[in-house]
């Protein structure tokens, strides 16, 4: 059976942290499928097969090491293989001679990159102009899909912490706000999976317009309480990610998500370069995975959709009914071989999410990094995505966090609210450029919409003008095109009405849930304080660096301060990154 090799020729990474020897339990059967003791480790791109049962493979007496044939592997004599020590990743050839290149920057988290606008920095961000004003009397109605990615968040802070000012197409503001976690409560049953807050405060930037919030907070499930778990790590370990924030971050990442699985779960790792292969297969032992992690070191070109196709291939083997079955795919996104085009890639993950099996990406690196990409194929995969910078942040990520990442609670979840003419003139919606939908698409089940994870929250802030407020559109030449002066004939006391669909996990007909908006919370409005002032001074934060035309002349120094003083290491970071905004002279 046909072997495929890749063959290391890159310097080791450095290591953000020591590291340590795994030393697997010793059986008659591996499932880590890195090669011992060689300058090279070999995988197969061949159909994966499910794990055999103890002591089924076939022993080769003439074989000095483990080598991958197919998925299975074929072994020298126990006793020659119970006398390997570790699993410890094999002495790299050396370096190749030193290239000369463009000037780089320190980042703070270890890697080297050059600034971004530069030609050697590649790095590809899909940004969307800001959402313009709506007139309620010509466009009454409001329809976004949820987003729970809070990937631009954490990729802003990587910017401003390296001494640089992210670009505006890197920044979305709503996965800044939904960074957070906010005083939403707890759905009171699991009949309805999430709650629904709502609330109105006068606007900090603007007095004569009024901020309308929409919380959703979905119910927590713990470890025990969830299904089991059929996990695929998929892991980009080309020659891009030879670098101190990348795979050497990656395993430390896996690693802290490996130390949260249950007995019952089992986790396969598949990995790409110059093609794609197993290099664990599936296992419930923690031991194992930390040893096929640390077999994992860099180089050649990289085959992404290979990996891709792999790892779902892989998941579906090893498919659980009833459980969670998700990819986590951990890359900076520059692939470069075979399948590489973001839509291209796109129909294929689109391709495979009605089989069950969701995807996660997780983003490394900077200077080739392709955000464009790992956020759309985290969409269109029902899954969400994260940008790992730092270990505290793959702690919260696959940790603190892990519920929500894996966990899902509802499906194709989609917003809706009409504004009631009679107390709204005009309003915009704050972010969610790129989650729009149609009017009519909110009833049609067939349109694809945002998943919510256990205890993930979702919040969207409308800015609106009161019916008598001035607003920002300018007055109409034709009285036909004048907005009508009517009183309501329904719904007289309401500011606006508030629908949610989605379906539950298992799939069927969506639900309906819907509810008004007193319109006595506009009138009884007062500036933002506590919760509702940070979650503000979030939204402005983005739309700061977007370069907002509606923020006016507020400055990092208001947001600052309406921050205040927060509680919480990420709340205070919060307001360190708002001062570095501001002292870099960033837009104000």
């Amino acid at each position: 059976m046909g072997l495929s090799a890749l063959l290391l020729t890159s310097a080791a990474p450095v290591p953000l942290v020591a590291q340590r020897t795994v030393v697997p339990p010793r059986d008659d059967y591996s499932p880590v499928r890195c090669r011992v003791g060689q300058p090279e480790y070999n995988y197969a791109p061949m159909p994966v097969v499910p794990q055999p049962r103890r002591g089924s493979t076939k022993v080769d007496k003439s074989a000095d090491s483990i080598v991958v044939t197919g998925s299975l592997a074929k072994r020298g004599e126990r006793r020659r293989a119970e006398a390997i020590p570790s699993y410890a990743p094999p002495s790299p050839p050396a370096p190749p001679p030193p290239v000369m290149a463009a000037p780089m920057s320190t980042a703070a988290n270890g890697g080297y990159a050059p600034p971004y606008g530069s030609k050697q920095n590649t790095e590809r961000y899909d940004g969307k102009a800001v959402a313009s004003i709506q007139s309620v009397a010509a466009a009454p109605v409001s329809t976004f899909s949820v987003d729970v990615d809070t990937g631009s968040y954490a990729n802003v802070r990587r910017f401003l912490s390296d001494g640089g000012t992210p670009p505006p197409d890197a920044v979305r503001t709503e996965e800044m706000i939904n960074y957070f976690r906010y005083d939403y409560p707890r759905p009171s049953d699991r009949t309805q999976p999430f709650s629904v807050t709502t609330d109105v405060a006068k606007t900090p930037w603007n007095p004569a317009t009024r901020l309308l919030r929409i919380g959703l907070r979905g119910y927590d499930v713990s470890t025990n309480d969830r299904p089991r778990a059929n996990l695929v790590f998929l892991v980009d370990v080309s020659g891009s990610m030879n670098e101190a924030d990348k795979l050497p971050l990656v395993k430390s990442a896996l690693t802290t998500l490996a130390n949260r699985l249950r007995p019952d779960d089992r986790v396969s790792i598949v990995v790409y370069a110059g093609n794609a292969g197993i290099v664990l297969e599936p296992t419930s032992d923690k031991r194992y995975v930390k040893a096929a992690l640390d077999c994992l070191q860099a180089g050649g070109s990289t085959a992404g959709g290979a990996g891709i196709k792999l790892a779902y291939d892989t998941a579906r083997a090893n498919f659980v009914r009833g459980g969670i079955n998700r990819i986590f795919l951990a890359t900076d996104g520059d692939f470069n071989v075979g399948i590489s085009d973001n839509k291209t890639l796109e129909e294929m993950v689109k391709a495979q999410r009605d089989d069950g099996i969701t995807l996660t990406t997780l983003g490394f690196g900077q200077g080739n990094y392709n955000e464009a990409m790992m956020e759309k194929i985290a969409d269109v995969g029902n899954g969400n995505y994260a940008y790992i910078d730092s270990e505290r942040e793959a702690e919260k990520v696959l940790d603190d966090e892990l519920s929500a990442t894996m966990v899902t609670i509802a499906r194709d979840v989609k917003v809706q609210v009409e504004f009631n003419p009679a107390a709204v003139k005009e309003y915009r919606l704050i972010g969610y450029e790129n989650r729009a939908l149609a009017e009519e698409d909110f009833n049609n089940d067939a349109v694809d919409a945002g998943d919510m994870g256990a205890g993930h929250q979702v919040t969207a802030l409308y800015e609106i003008v009161p019916a008598n407020g001035a607003g920002w559109l300018p007055d109409r030449r034709y009285p036909a095109n004048a907005r009508p002066n009517r009183p309501a004939s329904v719904g007289a006391n309401e500011l606006a009405f508030v629908k949610l669909r989605y379906k539950l996990p298992e799939g069927g007909a969506s639900r309906l849930i819907s509810r008004p908006i007193p319109a006595s919370l506009m009138v009884s409005a007062a500036y933002p304080s506590g919760d509702m002032a940070f979650v503000t001074a979030v939204a402005a934060f983005g739309q700061k660096l977007r370069g907002d035309k509606y923020l006016g002349s507020y400055r990092y120094a208001d947001i600052q301060r309406l921050a205040g003083s927060p509680n919480g290491y990420w709340r205070q970071e919060f307001v360190r990154l708002t001062g570095m905004a501001g002292g870099r002279g960033a837009a104000d």
